[in-house]
């Protein structure tokens, strides 16, 4: 009898889509989570790792050919696996012992035929895609078995091997270089094109053109889960290109994330920076920021709290969410730059008074007697400094070239 355990946890069956599974696993997830239901632990950990199976096309398709046994074997030790413990917590002793149907390491030792190569394509999605999830439609074209000839190329037993190449798609000859010297070229059968079989014109599917197989264009439903991560890769499982004999390849989707005017991303974290005055830093201040899901964000600093130069505060569980833990957020991150006001932006006697509010300046001994003197400070542009050494600089060469000296020149080693 099949296993439908994991079927049973979510509250679906074997014919249930993806989106419905997901639905599902969303819906029991926000019942059970332990912030909202601390006695659900182990019912929480059990809907979490149905999904983690039945939402991936691999795992999937090895659960239901092989049940939870199939799972151990091929799931163990590698990357993307399960750890073997957890399958004691969540389910006892429902697999015992012995030998796993795979053999030899489990899913290592399946046989079947040559596979395709995978497809891969971009998927551009934005800060907002990843934070709330999306579902973009995207339009591919792929090559499929002709369904008129079922992938013959023509009539029943109207194709031939190639008697040129006996079948191999290639043909090799020998080039003769020099006495006891052989040079032997392959390159791709004239006749058969490389297919190592051929067929009359008049027998070739009118549809194909005997190439055994046609264009279609197919629309793929891409589900950007919330949490998703720049690069994250989507995998349709056997969507790509078919052909006689080989087993298609998949159609795989990558995530490429555009940069966002505001917030940047780090892991589940999110940065963004604001601009305070001097007011707002020392007295204050309260401003709203536009939250990814358009949400708008009072955040307050009461008086007294001095916000220094580069400084970060953090925000509480309003970064981004956790992939396929939606209901958990990282933290939000604000770095705080600060506008002084220009110069002279107040007279001599308000300057005072502001002064008196402030902390006591530190007090400075001055020292006194024949070597003490006082400089006066001035704006330093790094431009005009340089370009006043370099006039310095030209004027000695220009004094030396005038007679009053050799022009010396660094040797270079």
């Amino acid at each position: 009898m099949a296993d439908t355990k994991l079927y049973d946890i979510l509250g679906v069956n074997k014919n249930s889509s993806d989106s419905e599974i997901k639905k599902a696993y969303y819906k029991l997830a926000k019942e059970y989570h332990p912030d909202k239901n601390p006695d659900a632990g182990e019912k929480f950990k059990e809907i979490s790792f149905a999904y983690e199976v039945l939402s991936n096309p691999e795992k999937k398709e090895t659960y239901d050919r092989y049940g939870l046994q199939g799972i151990k074997e091929g799931g163990g030790g590698g990357p993307g696996g399960f750890p073997g413990d957890i399958f004691g917590d969540l389910f006892g002793g429902i697999f015992g012992g012995g030998g796993g149907p795979f053999g030899m390491g489990g899913m290592g030792g399946r046989r079947g035929r040559r596979r395709g190569e995978d497809t891969h394509h971009p998927l551009r999605v934005s800060l907002e895609d990843l934070y709330n999830g999306k579902t973009a439609k995207l339009q591919l074209s792929k090559t499929i078995i002709c369904s008129k000839c079922k992938g013959a190329g023509g009539k029943v037993g109207a194709m031939q091997k190639c008697r040129t190449c006996n079948g191999r798609g290639v043909k090799i000859t020998m080039r003769q270089l020099g006495p006891g010297m052989v040079q032997q070229m392959q390159s791709v059968c004239p006749d058969c094109h490389g297919e190592g079989e051929i067929i009359n014109e008049k027998d070739r599917c009118k549809e194909c053109k005997g190439k055994k197989v046609t264009n279609e264009t197919k629309i793929l439903e891409v589900h950007v889960d919330k949490g998703m991560k720049d690069g994250q890769k989507i995998t349709f499982r056997g969507e790509g290109d078919q052909l006689p004999d080989i087993e298609p390849g998949d159609v795989i989707i990558i995530l490429q994330l555009k940069e966002h005017e505001l917030f940047t991303r780090n892991d589940n974290d999110l940065y963004c920076t604001y601009n305070l005055s001097l007011t707002e830093a020392l007295c204050g201040f309260q401003f709203t920021l536009k939250h990814l899901d358009a949400r708008d964000l009072v955040i307050k600093s009461p008086p007294g709290v001095v916000v220094s130069p580069g400084s970060i505060r953090c925000v509480m569980g309003e970064g981004m969410p956790f992939y396929r833990n939606p209901f958990e957020k990282g933290n939000l991150m604000v770095r705080f730059d600060i506008t002084f006001p220009p110069q002279n932006f107040a007279p001599p006697e308000d300057l005072q008074k502001l002064e008196k509010l402030l902390p006591q300046r530190p007090k400075i001994d001055i020292p006194s007697g024949e070597d003490v003197e006082e400089v006066n400070l001035v704006e330093f542009e790094e431009s005009r400094g340089h370009g006043s050494r370099r006039e310095a600089y030209d004027d000695d060469e220009d004094d030396d070239h005038h007679g009053h000296g050799p022009r010396v020149q660094c040797a270079h080693q």
